[in-house]
């Protein structure tokens, strides 16, 4: 069974950075497309952005464009979601997950990760 596991959320004032981890250490994550989604409390899951297996990203929330970006290193078989100015719109739980073609709806991933708390507040 997969098992994927976010981390590097937590709390960050306006205009501040972070950058988020999926990693899966009993599999290799190659032959996946790698989403990352996010969810605010009273919210759908909204998709954020998408990398394809050959690092070829999508950027699905208009309202990230420009901030975020996402990356794959696939010799320590992890995938990245680097956020820059954060807003407090960003407020949100992230998860990372898995599928054979990127999407920006839920349903068409399998695995998921615990997802990670990323609150901007100051």
């Amino acid at each position: 069974q997969l098992q994927l596991v976010e981390s590097g959320g937590g709390l960050v004032q306006p205009g501040g950075s972070l950058r988020l981890s999926c990693a899966a250490s009993k599999f290799t994550l190659d032959y996946y497309v790698i989403g990352w989604f996010r969810q605010a409390p009273g919210k759908e899951r909204e998709g954020v952005s998408c990398i394809s297996s050959s690092g070829v990203p999508t950027t699905y929330a208009d309202s990230v464009k420009g901030r975020f970006s996402i990356s794959r290193d696939k010799a320590k078989n992890t995938v990245f979601l680097q956020m820059n100015s954060l807003k407090p719109e960003d407020t949100a739980v992230y998860y990372c997950a898995t599928a054979n073609t990127c999407s920006r709806y839920a349903p068409a991933f399998g695995s998921w990760g615990q997802g990670t708390q990323v609150t901007v507040s100051s």
